[in-house]
């Protein structure tokens, strides 16, 4: 199954992803808690696919889905972002996101995001 780069500064939603995901035969790449440091470990561990959160310290998940993606134009970003950002997702989306889930979201509407992800 796909790997995944889980990509949030809090840390209960991480893992509140990973077991969801894990749950649902997905492996967890790694884990990054801002889009600096989501931009490295995208180069250093290769997923498949990146959950990326808007509202970060240092480098914003906008800034960081561009950085990857200039860096590998294929990459597969999903936007993971709370209500009330709908211009930031919809710039997200320009910038190259593959979807996004509002937050809060359930286990089904992540799951059947990455599953579409990964086969695209």
């Amino acid at each position: 199954m796909a790997k995944v780069l889980i990509v949030d500064d809090t840390g209960f939603m991480r893992l509140s992803i990973r077991t969801m995901i894990e749950k649902n035969g997905f492996e967890v790449a790694d884990e990054a808690e801002n889009g600096k440091e989501a931009v490295e470990k995208y180069i250093a561990c290769k997923p498949d696919v990146v959950t990326m959160d808007i509202t970060m310290p240092e480098m914003n998940g906008i800034e960081a889905l561009k950085a990857i993606r200039k860096y590998d134009p294929a990459a597969k970003v999903i936007i993971v972002s709370a209500m009330g950002q709908e211009l930031l997702v919809k710039e997200a989306i320009i910038s190259g996101a593959l979807s996004f889930i509002i937050k809060p979201f359930k286990e089904d509407d992540i799951i059947k995001v990455l599953k579409q992800a990964a086969n695209a």
